[in-house]
């Protein structure tokens, strides 16, 4: 048999950039993922949960390391800084967004330095207090703020966060005279109003759901469009304030420098989509009240972005919301 016959009977093979990683080398050793969130947080938690489906997905360990500070800054400065060889990736969200909106004069763009890969999943906030609060509902945190301006405080993980943005919307859309309390993560949201140095906060619903089916905090509200399933009597914020201001929700998903080159960012977009397929992982980030929400493409993420960034711009300028 001559090679033109021989080849002829030899069927065409087309790999997905997935299954052809190992031809291409890449990768070959650890990924590095880079959380802008305290540990235990909800985000953490979350990256930490998908961290063992893409590392199997792409045959190499996947390392999550914490870089906290300046509401997201230090991550993104980061990882922006690092190697775009496809083995440091950024949880990136609409903070980062918010975060260069409110500051303008920071020298780091997430939208012209990072490549997208994937969304992964969204999550609302959580308007909450402590168990043993006395506020049953958002009206009377109103009529309570109302009758002595300026004697409750609101908590969140920092300037610019998911958490601080829907209180300062409440507060704006109510006319209250209520303090924000920054704390340095969003872990210590909870300790801060067991110990009653804060009257409620808005934590995303990653890291509130847990502490309220715990027993530990009271939901009054939730920011999403619809209820949560895990949170079926509790109301949205929409509900009862008639505001479309108030349907706020956070997400999260995977960039890489830019210059990344695009086979390996096709590669990693193949293995989110992966492990996001993965029944145990969905169920883990819907029982925290989360949504996953794969893109379609990168490029498909990269229009969401820039469509959030506009939003989210129209959010802050209507709010009156600065970096102080």
């Amino acid at each position: 048999m001559d090679r033109r016959n021989f080849l002829r009977m030899v069927p065409l093979i087309s790999l997905s950039p997935l299954e052809a990683f190992s031809q291409a080398g890449y990768p070959d050793k650890p990924i590095k993922t880079i959380s802008a969130y305290a540990a235990g947080g909800g985000p953490d938690v979350q990256l930490r949960q998908v961290a063992p489906y893409l590392g199997e997905a792409l045959k190499q360990p996947i390392i999550v390391e914490n870089k906290v500070g300046a509401g997201g800054v230090l991550a993104t400065q980061f990882v922006a800084q690092s190697a775009p060889d496809g083995y440091t990736l950024l949880l990136g969200s609409n903070i980062q967004l918010i975060q260069k909106i409110m500051k303008p004069e920071l020298s780091i763009n997430p939208l012209s330095e990072f490549i997208p890969i994937s969304n992964m999943y969204s999550s609302p906030t959580v308007m909450v207090v402590s168990n043993d609060s006395p506020y049953k509902k958002i009206e009377d945190i109103i009529a309570a703020a109302k009758a002595n301006p300026g004697t409750m405080n609101y908590s969140s993980g920092g300037i610019g966060t998911s958490a601080h943005i829907a209180g300062a919307t409440f507060v704006a859309l109510n006319n209250l005279k209520i303090t924000h309390i920054p704390l340095k993560g969003s872990v210590e949201i909870a300790a801060s109003l067991l110990r009653g140095d804060t009257q409620f906060a808005f934590p995303i619903a990653g890291t509130g759901v847990p502490l309220v089916k715990g027993g530990k905090l009271r939901a009054l509200a939730v920011t999403s469009k619809n209820r949560l399933a895990q949170l079926p009597d509790v109301p949205t914020l929409n509900e009862i304030m008639k505001n479309e201001l108030t349907i706020q929700e956070s997400w999260f998903g995977m960039w890489a420098p830019i210059k990344t080159p695009a086979e390996r960012i096709n590669i990693l977009f193949q293995g989110i989509s992966k492990a996001l397929a993965t029944p145990a992982l969905k169920t883990a980030y819907e029982d925290a009240g989360n949504i996953v929400t794969p893109s379609q493409s990168p490029q498909a993420f990269a229009s969401y972005m820039n469509s959030e960034n506009k939003k989210w711009a129209e959010i802050i300028r209507l709010t009156g919301i600065s970096a102080e």
